[in-house]
């Protein structure tokens, strides 16, 4: 992409993405997140209406009636952006391609971050981090981050969430709500790694999917190619027991991954890329505001 065209792309995907923000999301984004960004201010008598889970019990043992613990919300939150970039993000049969998918949704949440006061940061990942840039404020720094959102090109094809995990853990010591955006296309075992980020950091999964990566078309004899690996392969699709073979295999990487994130507390949405990002990221603010 030359310098020319990526300055457009910024520009459009800018002008759609920061309207998102300003007269959609500010205020989901807002109640969805601010919970976790509170510090502990002081104890009051519980009132009705307020949430057991703020009982103090503690202080309500020991005057015999019960006390809720009030917080103050912090002026700001620190938001990251775990997005993958390995090669199966160049992959679109259904609707747009991976990556730029991924690329809406990160400047979206970019965006309303920036709205919101907060600092932003990303982790380009593939089987490696292929570049953290550290949270910072400003819309001249949401729109560096879009530029290498539309333009990055990775060192390696293929994925190892666990290794972008333990980057988050070791390189970022204060909480941040977090936000990992893949398809989650992943041979690796993540769970122990993901289990420690969620402690620390207040951690959300984008699951960004192709539909024919769920489903194999009846289309006869066509050659497949693994983007991340480099393998080719002719399979005939006419074949039923083919088509089923490939959706089993989907299906249970699928429960396998929801078994990981649920075992780990960590909130899921998924998003084919025919579909409409913002019902998703609505319905996980919603989800996440009345927690």
């Amino acid at each position: 992409m030359d310098a020319n065209e990526l300055l457009k792309k910024v520009r459009q995907i800018e002008i759609k993405t920061r309207g998102l923000s300003n007269n959609i999301f500010a205020g989901e984004y807002h109640s969805a997140f601010k919970g976790r960004g509170m510090t502990f201010s002081e104890v009051r008598e519980y009132q009705y209406g307020d949430d057991i889970r703020d009982i103090d019990w503690n202080v309500t043992a020991r005057h015999n009636k019960p006390y809720v613990k009030v917080y103050e919300e912090e002026r700001e939150l620190t938001v990251v952006l775990m997005v993958d970039v390995s090669s199966s993000q160049k992959f679109g049969a259904v609707g747009s391609i991976k990556r730029d998918q991924i690329a809406e949704i990160a400047a979206t949440l970019a965006f309303s971050a920036d709205k919101n006061n907060d600092k932003v940061g990303v982790i380009f990942f593939s089987d490696k981090v292929e570049k953290f840039i550290p949270p910072k404020k400003g819309r001249k720094h949401v729109l560096l981050i879009i530029r290498d959102l539309l333009d990055f090109n990775p060192e390696s094809k293929t994925t190892n969430i666990d290794n972008a995990l333990q980057f988050l853990t070791d390189a970022l010591k204060k909480r941040c709500t977090t936000f990992l955006i893949s398809d989650f296309i992943d041979d690796h075992d993540y769970q122990k790694a993901l289990t420690i980020a969620g402690r620390k950091h207040d951690l959300t999964a984008i699951q960004v999917y192709d539909k024919r990566d769920s489903v194999m078309p009846n289309v006869g004899l066509i050659k497949l190619h693994d983007p991340e690996t480099g393998e080719e392969k002719w399979v005939n699709t006419s074949s039923l027991k083919v088509r089923n073979l490939y959706g089993k295999w989907w299906y249970e990487r699928q429960m396998k991954m929801n078994e990981c994130l649920a075992k780990c507390r960590v909130d899921l949405v998924s998003i084919a890329t025919d579909e409409d990002y913002v019902k998703g990221l609505m319905s996980l603010f919603k989800k996440r505001g009345i927690k």
